[in-house]
C-alpha cells in the first residue's frame, strides 16, 4: 500500500513538472496574441474563455470533441462560452441560427446535428428556410425558429458577437479568446490538444497563478 501511494505521488509530480516546463515554453507572440486593446468578456467575475467558431468549419469540428471533455473538467471559476463566427457572408446564416437557437433554449438539441451536417456532410444549409427545415426534423419548431432568426433581438446579439469577434482581430477558426485578452489558435500552438494547453496556463496567468 505504502509502495502504491509512492508510486502516485510520482505520478503526480512528475505531471506537475511536465505542466510547468510546457508553461515555461509558452511564449506571448509566438505561442499566443495578447490584444493591444482587451474586448470586454460577458461577466464581471471568473475568466472567461471563448470558443469562436463557425458550424461549417472542418477545424472547429476535430476540435469539438477535445474543447468539449476540456469545459467538462473546467474549474468553477472559468466561464465558457461559445462565439459563432461570420467571418464571410455564407458564415452568416449559422451564427443567426445559433442565437435563435439559444432564445428558444433548444441550441444543444440540435448543436451536435449542426455541426455534423455542415462539417462533416457539407449540407448546403445557407439560407434561413433551409435552416428552419432541418431543426424542424430535430424536434425544433420550424415558425418559431423562423420569427426567432429574423427578430432584433438575435440580430442584436450577432451583431455584437461579430464586434467582439472582429474586436479580438480573430481571422479563422477555431480561435480561443481567453479574458478578452489572448487568442490562441492551433497555427500558433502547435496543435489542437496544444491549444488548451496554452489556454490552462493563460487562465492560471489571469488568476496570477504563474507569470
Amino acid at each position: 500500500m505504502i509502495r502504491f501511494f509512492r508510486l502516485a505521488l510520482l505520478a503526480l509530480l512528475a505531471v506537475s513538472v511536465s505542466s510547468l516546463a510546457n508553461a515555461a515554453e509558452w511564449q506571448e507572440g509566438t505561442h499566443y496574441n495578447r490584444l493591444d486593446n482587451p474586448v470586454r468578456t460577458s461577466s464581471d467575475s471568473g475568466v472567461e474563455v471563448a470558443e469562436i467558431f463557425w458550424y461549417g468549419c472542418p477545424h472547429c469540428y476535430n476540435f469539438k470533441p477535445l474543447v468539449e471533455n476540456w469545459e467538462a473538467n473546467a474549474p468553477e471559476y472559468v466561464n465558457f462560452v461559445k462565439i459563432p463566427a461570420a467571418l464571410g457572408r455564407s458564415w452568416e446564416p449559422h451564427a443567426y441560427a445559433f442565437y435563435a437557437l439559444e432564445a428558444m433554449g433548444q441550441r444543444e438539441k440540435v448543436h451536435d446535428a449542426l455541426f455534423d451536417a455542415l462539417a462533416g456532410e457539407r449540407r448546403p444549409l445557407n439560407t434561413p428556410e433551409a435552416l428552419a427545415d432541418f431543426v424542424a426534423q430535430h424536434g425544433v419548431d420550424r415558425e418559431e425558429f423562423l420569427k426567432n432568426y429574423k427578430s432584433f433581438g438575435v440580430n442584436a446579439r450577432v451583431q455584437k458577437a461579430q464586434s467582439k469577434i472582429r474586436g479580438a482581430r480573430v481571422t479563422g477558426t477555431p480561435t480561443m479568446l481567453v479574458n478578452g485578452k489572448y487568442t490562441v489558435t492551433a497555427s500558433m500552438a502547435g496543435s489542437h490538444e496544444a491549444v488548451l494547453e496554452v489556454v490552462d496556463y493563460l487562465v492560471a496567468k489571469e488568476r496570477g497563478e504563474v507569470e
